[in-house]
This record gives structure tokens, C-alpha cells and sequence, in this order.
């Protein structure tokens, strides 16, 4: 279980952290939140779904076939996707609410990569100042944050409009046919016979091109069934060798630019 705590002077002073290289840490995730200003590179390559989260709709990549089991996280923890979500980028830090509802920076001090020898980068500078980085890194979040923030938005606009509807879905793998509940989808016959009013008050809430991302993300839905293959196919083959690694593109870990 991770062990998110305020990154302060006071706790990490003398402590350094470390970039993590691979998302093995994001293989328990088959739903990642996605914020408005990424929808256009996520519909690129990974499948996008509205779910439901804290009484409102939010968009979200689609990563796996079944609770707590992502397909895009290889068994040597590299990406499997071009696209890697914004929420996932700055791990092993996050934002987290105080009870007076500031936003404050956490770090998962049970990660591994929180440590006190000299290897990583420092949290604070000699005058016990955040260093470039962490504040890098706070920004990024922020700006994360602020966009999914407008994501809700967008998609309370969706709903009002009456053109979010349930997406039952079914994916071919080799273990026979998956069926993937708690999604939801623009239904695109509701959304072009509404009124001109209504969709100039979706284009300028951003909620226009976001429902056109989820309509144009479905085509990826057939990659569920590939990566479920392929994981199939590794697990078999990890019982009679001892190398269970196949090959696939690593992700980057960037922060400053949103998408």
C-alpha cells in the first residue's frame, strides 16, 4: 500500500528521491483518470471512457479487462502504449487536499525511490528551499490537477446535454469474450441531433472536443484484446522459462508540459 506524506523541510530535508524507471507501480490500475488538455494525445492510442467518481462524471483510459490488473504495464514493467497519462507521470508524488482544502505535495515514501544516500535529487537546497525539480514537479500536478478540474466540467456538460449513455463493451481474448462494466460513452446520434445552442454551450465549455476524443479513442478497444493475448501468452510461457520479458517501447518521465 503506498504511504503518501507532505513533502516538508522538516521531513525530507536531509532525504533524496529518485525518478522511477519503470510502471510497475501502475499495474494495479485498469482506469486512469485523464485531464481535459491530454484527451487529444490519449485518443492517439488508448481507449477513453467516462466513469463515474465522486458524483460526477470524469474521462478515464480504459488499461485493463478487470479490476486492479492493467494490460499496458509489461511483466518487466515497461509501457506498452505510446501514451502514458499525466497521472502517472510524476509518481512517486501526488497531490493531496488538507482538511482546509490546500493542495499540498505527498510523496510515497513506501515506493523505493525515497532515500537517504546520495544517489537521486535532493528535495530542498542547503537554505531549505524546494530544489528546481520539486517545484518542477508541483507545477506539473498543479497544472494536472487544473485541467481535470475542467474535465468534470466538460463532462457535467455532457450529462446536462443528455448525451452520456451506458457503454457496455465486449473484448475477444483468448480466455473467450470479456465484458467491461461501469463505463460509460458519448452516444454520438444524441450528441449531432442536439439544437446549435446547445452545442456552441459544449463547444465553449470544452466539452465539444472532448466528447469527439471519446468517440475517436474506441477504435483502440481491439488493443485490450491484443495486450490480453500477449499477457496470456507470457504467463504461459514464463512456466517453462525463466524469461517472461517481451519487447515494447519504455516511457518517458517528463514533467512541464501537460500532454
Amino acid at each position: 500500500m503506498p504511504n503518501y506524506q507532505i513533502v516538508s523541510s522538516g521531513r525530507h530535508a536531509g532525504k533524496r528521491w529518485l525518478r522511477h524507471s519503470d510502471y510497475r507501480f501502475a499495474s494495479q490500475y485498469a482506469v486512469v483518470p485523464l485531464a481535459l488538455a491530454e484527451l487529444p494525445k490519449a485518443a492517439m492510442t488508448l481507449p477513453i471512457a467516462l466513469i463515474e467518481q465522486d458524483g460526477t462524471f470524469v474521462p478515464a483510459a480504459v488499461l485493463g479487462l478487470e479490476p486492479e490488473r492493467s494490460l499496458f504495464v509489461a511483466a518487466d514493467g515497461q509501457w506498452q502504449g505510446g501514451y502514458i497519462p499525466a497521472g502517472l507521470r510524476a509518481y512517486p508524488f501526488r497531490l493531496a487536499a488538507t482538511d482546509q482544502g490546500q493542495q499540498v505535495l505527498c510523496v510515497d515514501e513506501d515506493s523505493g525511490l525515497v532515500t537517504e544516500d546520495l544517489q537521486g535529487e535532493a528535495f530542498f537546497d542547503e537554505h531549505n528551499e524546494p530544489t528546481p525539480a520539486i517545484r518542477e514537479i508541483l507545477s506539473f500536478l498543479e497544472q494536472t490537477a487544473s485541467s481535470g478540474q475542467a474535465a468534470k466540467q466538460a463532462c457535467d456538460s455532457l450529462k446536462q446535454c443528455g448525451v452520456v449513455s451506458p457503454w457496455p463493451i465486449t473484448v475477444t481474448t483468448s480466455e473467450g469474450d470479456r465484458n467491461l462494466g461501469g463505463l460509460f460513452q458519448i452516444d454520438e446520434a444524441a450528441l449531432t441531433s442536439l439544437e446549435p445552442a446547445a452545442l456552441h454551450e459544449l463547444m465553449r465549455a470544452g466539452a465539444l472536443p472532448a466528447a469527439y476524443c471519446q468517440l475517436l479513442s474506441t477504435q483502440h478497444l481491439s488493443r485490450l484484446g491484443e495486450l490480453a493475448r500477449l499477457k496470456a501468452a507470457e504467463i504461459a510461457a514464463s512456466t517453462s522459462t525463466n524469461n517472461s520479458g517481451y519487447a515494447n517501447d519504455s516511457g518517458t518521465f517528463t514533467f512541464g508540459n501537460l500532454t
